[in-house]
């Protein structure tokens, strides 16, 4: 069990929550972690690039010159691979990228990582009513009141986003919001700071924790 302390819209401390979830052991948490990540990439290729091989470029039919007694070397297409136009030897083809990974090795995974980045991590209480008008003004100052650098990659997680926060949040290039039930392994390790609310850290806790 995890103990994070809550601070609240002034940033103050108002209390204290728990969050108890299962992990891998440590001598494999990193590989498996790893693992989810370079799935996640994987799958987010589209595997669309495509090159043409002799046989399927545009014309080339007629050998260039006859076999032998021109001194040249022999040539049967002007598509050859080895002339200007002529087709991609080995080149790219579409193709699918996507790793498989049971679903229980991608929770751990995600558990893993949320777990280990909660020392970087900041339990707020929920403010989106606090947000009455869309002001990216109040977001940076709260952030700032919470401790956190608001020039750094900050990863902002809340169980619902209303168009007032997520206006507010837009033109903040270095601030990601993100849903509980949306979470990933890569947002989690790209940012520098996160930021979770408590209802949010209860979201988490409810759909990843242990069922009885």
């Amino acid at each position: 069990m995890v103990n994070c302390t809550v601070k609240n819209w002034q940033g103050e401390q108002v209390g204290e929550a728990s969050l108890e979830l299962t992990v891998a052991k440590e001598e494999t948490a990193s590989h498996i972690v790893h693992r989810a990540l370079v799935r996640q990439m994987a799958m987010a290729r589209q595997g669309t690039a495509s090159s043409k091989t002799r046989s399927e470029v545009r014309g080339g039919g007629r050998k260039p010159w006859r076999q032998k007694g021109t001194g040249r070397a022999r040539a049967g297409s002007s598509r050859s691979p080895l002339w200007r136009g002529g087709g991609v030897i080995f080149g790219p083809k579409p193709r699918d990228f996507s790793v498989k990974m049971n679903k229980k090795e991608r929770r751990l995974a995600l558990k893993t990582a949320f777990v280990a980045r909660l020392e970087d991590s900041i339990v707020v209480e929920n403010f989106a009513e606090q947000i009455t008008k869309p002001k990216t003004k109040e977001v940076i100052a709260a952030l700032e009141r919470w401790g956190l650098d608001s020039t750094s990659k900050i990863l902002l997680i809340v169980t619902d986003i209303p168009e007032n926060l997520h206006l507010s949040t837009r033109n903040i290039s270095n601030v990601k919001l993100l849903k509980a039930g949306n979470l990933n392994v890569y947002d989690l390790l790209n940012a520098k700071q996160i930021v979770v609310t408590t209802g949010a850290l209860a979201k988490i806790q409810e759909v990843y924790g242990e069922r009885v």
